[in-house]
């Protein structure tokens, strides 16, 4: 099972947002590696030529400490840049915790960075955003969606994938911590169903889970007094 999501991460410490707000277009699309590697502070950047960007604009950002010139692509000029991040950045988007894939080039905006990625699962997603709050890097979740999961996955206990999928939301929202973190309604709305369905697909995810682990009729031990 994977997670796709959009976002935006809002913060005065990621670059290029300073560069967007100036610009005519008020965008810029870039592709970078943070969350995947080390020293993955190369993005390659995408500007419309009626922004009229020259590399000294470039070389004149702070953040900015290498551009190498690299032409046009699909009509935009199309520059790589290495850039300098700030301590926070480093620290919040460490690759070693997260495993994550871009999935669309990232839009960088006066707002922040709008970003399209692959996650593992809803637990990883939620780890990612809860490290960056930690780091006063807020994530504005926009759309969140469980992607078919695999054969193995939901077949292993005879699960649906409805009943996959259900299970899986529950447990990454801590509807089954004491005290529930969440309950079935909030668990349908965010599935698109009714909370009767969603009720439905627990307890028929659950018995089929404790049938297919314990058998259809476990033999109990009966205690003596």
């Amino acid at each position: 099972m994977t997670i796709t999501t959009e976002f935006l991460i809002r913060s005065p410490s990621l670059p290029l947002v300073g560069l967007a707000e100036s610009l005519p277009s008020r965008q810029i699309e870039c592709v970078h590696g943070l969350c995947l590697e080390h020293d993955a502070r190369v993005f390659v950047i995408y500007l419309e030529p009626t922004d009229d960007v020259s590399v000294n604009d470039l070389s004149a950002l702070d953040e900015v400490v290498e551009i190498t010139e690299l032409g046009r692509a699909s009509g935009k000029d199309v520059y790589q840049i290495t850039i300098e991040l700030e301590e926070i950045l480093s620290e919040a988007f460490a690759p070693e915790r997260f495993a994550a894939a871009q999935i669309e080039p990232t839009v960088v905006t006066p707002d922040g960075w709008y970003e399209n990625k692959l996650f593992e699962n809803y637990s990883t997603f939620n780890g990612f955003k809860d490290r960056c709050e930690d780091y006063g890097i807020p994530i504005e979740l926009i759309s969140i969606s469980q992607n078919p999961p695999s054969s193995n996955e939901s077949s292993l206990y005879g699960l649906t994938d409805r009943q996959h999928e259900a299970l899986t939301l529950a447990i990454s929202r801590g509807y089954y911590e004491s005290p529930r973190q969440t309950s079935t309604a909030e668990l349908a709305e965010e599935m698109g169903i009714s909370q009767p369905s969603m009720s439905s697909l627990l307890r028929r995810g659950e018995r089929q889970l404790l049938t297919s682990t314990l058998g259809p009729h476990p033999h109990l031990n009966t205690l003596s007094r």
